[in-house]
C-alpha cells in the first residue's frame, strides 16, 4: 500500500519534470529537482533525529511520501528564496509524528499540519500546484487505482459528494455559474489529489466504513472555498486538519510496543507468534492490526504489514498466524528470525469482519489456508464465553499438513456444536485415511452440509481470488450481497 502511493507520487513528479521542460508548468526542471532533493534530505535527517530522541522506530516509506507530497504542493519556483519555508515544512511534518502524538499515535496529517503552521508563522502558503489542468489526467487515473487497491471508496465518495454539494449550494446562492465553478474546482484545485492521497492517509483514517464516509463528508464540507469565519477562510490543509480531529476522537488510539513471548511452528510453513504488552488491547474478534517491524535493507514491500489478530479478546497474549514461503519478503524473513523478547510495533486497529451482534443469526464461515485466523479468534472467543451460535465452518487447504487449530475446532464442536467441514484441494496428495472432503468447496457440498444456507450470513476469508470466486458462487446460489461478508485489509489484496 505504502509503496504503491510512493510510486504514484514519483510518477507525478516525473510527469511534472517533463511538463516543466516543455514549458507547461511555471518552473524549471532544475528548480523542481532541487526542491524534491532538498525536502527529501530535510525530512530524512529530521525523522532520524526525532526517532532517536523519542526512541521510536522509523518508517522509510513515510519519510519519502511526506517529502514528495510537500514537493507537489509547495511551488518549486525560486526554491532558493523558499529555503526557510521548505526547511520548516519538512521539519514540522516529521516532528508532528512524534511530538503531536497521544498514546504514540499522531493526530494530524503531517503534511497538512506542516503547511498550516508555516502559513501562520512564516506567511508562506502551499499553492497546491499539483491541482492544475495538465496534471489532472494522471492525478485522476492514478488516484482511482490507489483507492481501488486500498478500498477506500466510501471515504473518497463522502468527501467528493459533500464538497460538490457544498460548493454547488454556495454557487447557486450567489447566482454564479455552476459550470464555471465546476471547471475551476475540478481543473484548477487540489480536490482530487487531496481526496486520493492525503485524505486516505491510513494513520488518520477512522476504522469503519460509516465513520470513513462521515470523515470524508466533514473534510468535503470544510474544503469548500466559500466556508469562512469572518475574514478567516478555510484552506485544503485546514479542512483536512479539522477532519483529523474528528477521526482521532472516533478511532482506536493505541500504538503498542509488543514483545515476543513465544514462536510456535504449527504447520510446515506456518508459525504462531504470541506477543505481550503492558497495555490491554480492546478489540473485537476478527479485527486486524498494522504491524511495523524495522529491519535493514527492506525490500520493495517495506517494513509494515496488516495481519488479522488470531487470538481472542479473552486471551492475554496478542497472537497472529503467518504463512511463510520459499522466497518470503524481507519483512517475513525478519519475523521468522525474531527471538523471545524482541519487539514489534502494532497500531491501526480496524476491521468490520466481526461477529454480528445478534447471537441468533445463523452463520457460515469459509476459510482458505491462513485465512482461518479471524475464525480462530471468533471461535475461541465464543468458547471462552460459552456462547452457542449456529455456525458451520468450511476450511479448505492444499494439503492435510497445512491444517492448523484443529484441536480448537474439535473443542468447539463438542462444547458449542460448531461443525467444521475440512477439504483438501491437492488431489494428488490426499492421505489414505483422509476423512474429509476432496477438491474445492462446491455448491453441492454447501447445500449438503448446510441445508438452510439461504437463511445464513456467509463470512469468507482467504486469498483474494478465492474470496472473489466464492462471492460469485454464493450469488449464483441465490444469496444477496448483504448475506456475504469478506475479510479485507490494505495490502492483503
Amino acid at each position: 500500500m505504502y509503496r504503491l502511493i510512493l510510486y504514484y507520487l514519483i510518477a507525478l513528479l516525473l510527469l511534472a519534470a517533463v511538463y516543466s521542460f516543455v514549458g507547461l508548468l511555471p518552473f524549471s526542471v532544475v528548480e523542481l529537482a532541487f526542491t524534491v532533493m532538498f525536502l527529501i534530505s530535510v525530512c530524512w535527517v529530521s525523522n532520524m533525529l526525532f526517532a532517536k530522541v523519542f526512541h521510536s522506530p522509523t518508517n522509510v516509506e513515510s519519510v519519502y511520501i511526506s517529502a514528495l507530497i510537500l514537493a507537489l504542493i509547495i511551488s518549486p519556483a525560486k526554491p532558493i528564496d523558499n529555503l526557510p519555508f521548505l526547511f520548516w515544512a519538512g521539519v514540522l511534518a516529521m516532528g508532528s509524528k512524534f511530538i503531536l502524538a497521544l498514546h504514540k499515535k499522531h493526530i494530524f496529517n503531517p503534511v497538512a499540519l506542516a503547511v498550516a503552521i508555516t502559513a501562520l508563522v512564516l506567511g508562506k502558503s502551499a499553492n497546491w500546484w499539483v491541482g492544475t489542468t495538465v496534471m489532472l489526467p494522471v492525478v485522476l487515473i492514478g488516484g482511482i487505482l490507489v483507492v481501488r487497491k486500498i478500498r477506500k471508496f466510501d471515504l473518497v465518495a463522502g468527501f467528493l459528494l459533500m464538497a460538490t454539494l457544498t460548493i454547488g449550494a454556495f454557487t447557486l446562492s450567489k447566482n454564479e455559474s455552476l459550470l464555471v465553478q465546476a471547471q475551476r474546482v475540478l481543473l484548477n484545485s487540489p480536490l482530487l489529489f487531496l481526496a486520493f492521497i492525503m485524505l486516505t492517509e491510513p494513520l488518520t483514517t477512522p476504522p469503519t466504513k460509516n465513520l470513513q464516509f462521515a470523515y470524508g463528508a466533514l473534510v468535503g464540507f470544510l474544503f469548500a472555498p466559500q466556508i469562512h469565519l469572518g475574514n478567516f477562510y478555510t484552506t485544503p490543509e485546514l479542512a483536512l486538519l479539522g477532519g483529523n480531529i474528528f477521526s482521532y476522537l472516533v478511532s482506536p488510539k493505541q500504538r503498542l510496543m509488543l514483545k515476543l513471548r513465544e514462536k510456535i511452528q504449527i504447520a510446515p510453513d506456518i508459525f504462531d507468534f504470541q506477543f505481550v504488552s503492558d497495555q490491554k488491547l480492546d478489540f473485537k474478534a476478527g479485527q486486524y492490526l498494522e504491524w511495523t517491524l524495522p529491519h535493514q535493507n527492506p525490500d520493495d514491500r517495506g517494513n509494515r504489514r496488516f495481519f488479522t489478530i488470531a487470538s481472542s479478546p479473552t486471551e492475554s497474549a496478542i497472537q497472529m498466524g503467518i504463512k511463510f514461503y520459499d522466497q518470503s519478503s524481507s519483512f517475513k524473513q525478519k519475523m521468522l528470525s525474531l527471538q523471545k523478547g524482541d519487539e514489534i510495533v502494532a497500531s491501526q486497529l480496524a476491521g468490520e469482519f466481526t461477529l454480528p451482534k445478534d447471537p441468533q443469526q445463523k452463520l457460515v464461515f469459509i476459510a482458505g489456508g491462513i485465512g482461518i485466523t479471524p475464525f480462530r479468534s471468533m471461535i475461541k472467543y465464543l468458547l471462552d464465553l460459552k456462547q452457542k451460535r449456529s455456525i458451520v465452518l468450511f476450511y479448505s487447504n492444499n494439503k492435510a499438513e497445512d491444517i492448523v487449530y484443529e484441536d480448537l475446532f474439535l473443542q468447539a464442536y463438542h462444547q458449542l456444536g460448531i461443525k467444521t467441514v475440512y477439504t483438501l484441494t491437492d488431489l494428488s496428495n490426499i492421505p489414505q485415511n483422509w476423512w474429509g472432503e476432496k477438491g474445492r468447496i462446491t455448491p453441492q457440498i454447501i447445500e449438503t452440509e448446510v441445508p438452510d444456507y439461504k437463511e445464513r450470513t456467509f463470512y469468507i476469508s482467504g486469498p483474494k481470488k478465492m474470496v472473489d470466486s466464492f462471492k460469485q458462487v454464493l450469488s449464483q446460489m441465490g444469496l444477496s450481497s448483504h448475506q456475504v461478508k469478506t475479510d479485507f485489509f490494505p495490502g492483503f489484496a
